[in-house]
């Protein structure tokens, strides 16, 4: 599925299952894909945990929604990101939902919004279940989020002060490493799916083919920025640029 920025999307904030130091590179990332017309933030603002997120919702023009626990031990949170979730489906304004959060209690939410052929991006932390990352179109982890904050803050460093400029911020970003063998073999079989007679597949296909066999299939996890960077590194394909279009990137599988 290629990313698409000119969508009109609902941003729904799990503030119990979410760091407020997301917020930049989450911003950012959601930008790729369209404009987020709605941005809500849910939980009981009149405990201490969600003190964090007060600084930052004026800024970005996020939307508390106050929602109290009825009973220790349980999240009332939950339930009331999904009902406002399910008004804002059925308006039919939107293109697609950002749901950030952790929690698998979402996978059903993610499934049902894709069932109407509505985009569900989900964000959240390397332990999300399963269940929750293959409920969404595309899946992107905190950590990846963090690295682009980093980015961000250090491009606009310069513009700083030089003695009064902080510290540059340690990159989050993954080492760069081999792809694992679950990954090749994914990478092969969409080349494989996506490949023309003679072998030679569309990246950006190769690309859409992987995000339907894993959501959270992203370059970046890998410590690349893009997926062409990858690709190369992957040692399994040949990459050449298309005779008719050098903005095209063609891969087909080396011989062994």
């Amino acid at each position: 599925m290629a990313a698409e920025n000119s969508g009109t999307l609902a941003l729904l904030i799990d503030g119990d299952n979410a760091s407020p130091k997301i917020v930049v590179g989450l911003m950012a990332e959601i930008a790729n894909y369209g404009t987020a017309s709605v941005k809500r933030i849910y939980g009981d603002w009149t405990g201490p945990n969600l003190k964090g997120w007060k600084e930052c919702l004026l800024e970005h023009s996020i939307q508390p929604i106050q929602q109290f626990a009825y009973t220790t031990g349980k999240n009332a949170t939950d339930g009331a990101m999904i009902i406002d979730a399910m008004d804002l489906l059925y308006t039919g304004r939107f293109s697609g939902f950002c749901i950030i959060s952790s929690d698998s209690d979402f996978a059903r939410l993610a499934a049902r919004i894709r069932e109407q052929g509505v985009t569900v991006y989900g964000f959240g932390e390397r332990k999300t279940p399963r269940p929750f990352i293959t409920a969404c179109d595309k899946f992107v982890y905190f950590d990846v989020l963090n690295a682009q904050a980093a980015e961000l803050e250090e491009a606009a460093a310069p513009a700083q002060n030089p003695v009064q400029a902080k510290p540059a911020a340690v990159k989050a970003t993954p080492k760069k490493v081999g792809l694992d063998k679950a990954a090749r073999n994914m990478l092969t079989k969409a080349i494989i799916a996506t490949a023309d007679e003679d072998g030679r597949a569309n990246l950006a296909q190769v690309g859409g083919h992987l995000a339907k066999q894993a959501p959270d299939f992203d370059a970046r996890n890998y410590g690349f920025p893009r997926l062409s960077d990858l690709v190369k590194s992957s040692g399994i394909v040949d990459v050449e640029r298309a005779p008719d279009n050098a903005k095209t990137i063609l891969v087909r599988l080396k011989k062994a």
